[in-house]
């Protein structure tokens, strides 16, 4: 396959023309972070407005993944990632022609919509690799694709210097056009919607798309994975619950709209729940009874959902806070900061496809799964031991950033591990349990943001906290990361099942062609 992946011809072309849609999805996704000072200073905000936006660019990606997961099994990705991508153009536009605060806000909810881009391009690749080549192809398509949230802080700044002919804010000596950047990102995205729709196929040719029966919810095979999946739907309003707490402690949310919001959060899980119901009716009813050799285990998405927490989820929010930690454990210079932090992300380009690659040649998907997670663990409880007081100077310098990238690959390898294994549960509802398990990790963002938020010398900290409360607040962080990924590679390990098929030449359901 390596040998054959420049060909760009068959399943290879699908393969790069994929990657390259999530890429510009998360390029679009992305595109505030490195102007969020350039945005702020323009239209006058307070810190607190800026981190609200930051939040609501997170906020509407769980329910979105799920719901797209759904969408995806239904239409298939072709048409469902030529939408997404041409829908990208609208909140982009409304962000770069926002007047005020409220209107920003609004721009952003409809943003986040777009981070639930990945999930499909899943689908897409397992329809076009079998099973023995899935791992390294769907990392491939994850990494490369994540790196669009680097190129954006990357380049976002340079291309809004370039735009600033037609006027912008004015940082220092430099007018910087946030707006033209920020709309030029969605432009493109939707002109590569429509190519991307007019260029791919959902299948091989005499290959048949398989959809589930109903999309309203993830079908399962037995009420015991009936119940597990009713309990692991929990967590996705009880996040939405703790984003919009902290939404009000900005003050986005008043005493009023509060417990308005929390109503519509509960009205989406009672939706979501009546969805799962009327999907497995028949099997509640016990009108149905599915043969053993169309069942899955329901706890083999479980588990693969708290994969994604502990890799992805992690991966999230140690990269929001990575520049400010190099910051003030090294004292160094912000710009600096930022780009011994950079390391982290880029690790994703080779890390991830090196994940998958490892699933593919270890020959158990299920240890594979296990090793990464595990050392994920390691590796951030050797980072919580990067300390100002024990790693000094530049020798310092250099062995933090080799733990630091240490720990990335097996953050981002187990992202490739978790997303080899989602197309083999079951066939027919990869788009489900794609949404469901990307869904998780922004879950794990949320949560892990959330305790860091929490811990002294951050937000309940006082306003000076003393460089000694911050590096213990961080080295806790680390802690809690490296704690959480060891028990779930103890789940990895004794719990989590090897798929059936997973290095056969054909994926369940299809049959050989003639010969």
């Amino acid at each position: 396959m390596l040998g054959e992946l420049w060909s760009l011809q068959g399943r290879y072309r699908t393969l790069h023309l994929t990657w390259f849609a999530f890429f510009l999805t998360f390029v679009v996704w992305f595109n505030l972070a490195p102007l969020a000072t350039t945005v702020r200073e323009d239209m006058g905000l307070e810190l607190g407005q800026i981190r609200t936006i930051a939040i609501c660019n997170v906020a509407l990606t769980v329910p979105a993944r799920v719901i797209i997961g759904m969408l995806l099994d239904k239409f298939g990705p072709r048409l469902t990632y030529s939408a997404i991508l041409v829908f990208a153009a609208i909140p982009c536009l409304m962000f770069a022609t926002a007047q005020n605060f409220g209107q920003l806000v609004v721009a952003r909810l409809l943003l986040s919509i777009v981070g639930a881009g990945f999930v499909i391009g899943i689908r897409m690749v397992a329809e076009w690799f079998p099973p023995k080549e899935i791992g390294l192809a769907e990392g491939i398509y994850g990494g490369w694709g994540n790196f669009g949230s680097a190129f954006s802080a990357l380049t976002l700044v340079i291309v809004a210097g370039w735009l600033s002919f037609a006027g912008g804010a004015r940082i220092g000596d430099v007018v910087l056009n946030w707006r033209g950047a920020i709309a030029l990102t969605g432009i493109i995205a939707a002109v590569y919607g429509v190519f991307y729709f007019l260029s791919v196929r959902d299948t091989p040719p005499g290959k048949t798309y398989q959809r589930p029966h109903k999309t309203a919810g993830l079908e399962v095979t037995s009420m015991r994975d009936f119940w597990g999946l009713m309990g692991m739907n929990v967590p996705f309003a009880g996040i939405l619950a703790v984003l919009a707490w902290r939404l009000k402690t900005v003050g986005f949310l008043t005493e009023a709209t509060y417990p308005v919001t929390l109503l519509a959060i509960l009205a989406w899980y009672g939706m979501q729940s009546w969805g799962v119901l009327r999907t497995n009716w028949q099997l509640v009813t016990g009108k149905k009874v599915y043969p053993k050799e169309d069942r899955y285990e329901f706890k083999q998405v479980a588990i693969l959902e708290l994969t994604y927490i502990v890799n992805f989820g992690s991966e999230l929010a140690v990269v929001s806070m990575l520049p400010s930690f190099f910051e003030t454990t090294f004292a160094l210079p912000k710009a600096l900061a930022g780009i011994l932090a950079s390391s982290y992300a880029f690790m994703n380009l080779a890390a991830r496809p090196g994940g998958g690659l490892l699933s593919d040649r270890m020959g158990s998907r299920k240890n594979t799964m296990a090793f990464l997670t595990v050392g994920l663990g390691v590796g951030y409880l050797l980072m919580s031991l990067i300390q100002p007081g024990t790693f000094t100077g530049t020798t310092g310098i250099l062995l933090a950033m080799a733990l630091t990238m240490f720990c990335s690959f097996f953050v981002q390898a187990g992202e490739g591990s978790t997303f080899a294994l989602v197309p083999l549960v079951k066939r027919r509802v990869t788009g489900q349990v794609a949404g469901l398990v990307g869904a998780y990790g922004n879950v794990g963002a949320v949560a892990y943001l959330t305790v860091f938020a929490s811990l002294p010398g951050w937000m309940g900290g006082g306003a000076d906290p003393s460089p000694a409360v911050i590096a213990a607040s961080n080295s806790s962080f680390f802690q809690v990361l490296g704690i959480a990924g060891l028990i779930v590679g103890f789940f990895c390990m004794f719990f989590l099942r090897e798929p059936k098929g997973s290095f056969a030449e054909l994926h369940e359901g299809e049959l050989a062609p003639a010969s």
